[in-house]
């Protein structure tokens, strides 16, 4: 293939060429305006996931973005967290299902009864989860055992730095997007942890005495403590932006640390967010977060009024590799 024909066919000269109106203009504006971000301003973005993105293997392109140098930090559903993790070890064990809307209540029993849980179109199965979590007990019970604490995301790092295990992984280590985050030294916030497989786990386990406290696990507040400060020792040199995935805690939890230096700690020269996008398929006239158009976050002093701000309507798991691949000039 000529140079010439290789740049035409491009995933950013598509969307150059056909992306012009609706959610599709919408897309590739939050993607320039990120490129812009990055590359002209200076600028740092966090991105926040909801949703089974990781199970949808978004972690093909988010991976790349990390290692790329642009995404600096990560706010996710601990199950975004975990399932990356069962995926690098249970790939090949996965069912997927074509008719999963044909589904009748009586194979939905029999995925379960077949040691399956079942995401949309993908069925994950009960035996990684419980390899992590015979993986992860020992590190819990030591914690708790020598009164420390961690993060949720430091316990799953520990398990990826064990050398013997690399043997077991079943997709390309370059698709998991926590081994990047791991190799790029990003900090991970998993808000609601127990709101999780592992959480449920943890808590299972603190129950009948195997980890003797609660305390092995940084709570909720102090990852946000944490993530405040992270915001605003990096702001003071760079600008911040936010990507968001699907809404809920996991973008609340983390866009929240700007308002809170702002009213509730009166700091009057923290900057707001920079740069918002959101990609939703939550409507906005039910009175829900996820669905809240930008402009709304201005009045909660999350986002300046100047601030590049985009809402695309759209599935997740084909928008934003997209923008990630225009992102990265592919």
């Amino acid at each position: 293939m000529k140079k010439s024909e290789s740049t035409t066919a491009s995933v950013s000269a598509f969307m150059e060429k056909h992306y012009r109106h609706y959610n599709a203009r919408e897309t590739l504006s939050a993607a320039k305006a990120y490129k812009s971000f990055i590359e002209n301003d200076n600028g740092a973005m966090m991105v926040s996931l909801a949703g089974a993105m990781s199970t949808a293997e978004l972690g093909i392109s988010l991976a790349e973005m990390i290692r790329a140098g642009k995404i600096h930090a990560i706010s996710c559903t601990a199950a975004n967290l975990e399932e990356d993790l069962f995926n690098l070890f249970a790939h090949n064990e996965y069912k997927v299902i074509d008719n999963w809307r044909a589904l009748s209540t009586q194979d939905e029993i029999d995925l379960r009864d077949s040691g399956y849980n079942r995401v949309t179109d993908t069925c994950i199965p009960e035996t990684v989860m419980m390899h992590m979590q015979d993986r992860l007990v020992k590190y819990w019970k030591e914690a708790a055992d020598q009164g420390k604490q961690y993060f949720a995301y430091e316990y799953m790092f520990r398990i990826l730095g064990e050398k013997e295990l690399e043997q077991h992984y079943q997709i390309p280590r370059e698709h998991s997007w926590m081994i990047a985050a791991k190799e790029a030294g990003i900090p991970i916030y998993s808000p609601g942890i127990e709101d999780s497989t592992l959480g449920n786990m943890f808590t299972a386990r603190v129950m009948d005495g195997t980890v003797s406290s609660h305390s092995a696990l940084k709570t909720g507040t102090q990852q946000l403590e944490h993530l405040a400060r992270w915001y605003k020792d990096l702001s003071q040199t760079r600008p911040i932006g936010f990507f968001q995935i699907g809404g809920g805690i996991a973008g609340d939890f983390a866009i929240c640390a700007v308002p809170m230096w702002i009213q509730d700690l009166d700091e009057a020269n923290i900057r707001r967010w920079a740069y918002f996008s959101q990609i939703s398929d939550a409507e906005t006239s039910y009175g829900g977060y996820s669905g809240a158009v930008p402009n709304e976050k201005i009045t909660w002093n999350k986002l300046e009024g100047d601030c590049p701000k985009f809402m695309i309507h759209s599935d997740a798991t084909i928008v934003a590799p997209l923008i990630f691949a225009y992102v990265l000039g592919q």
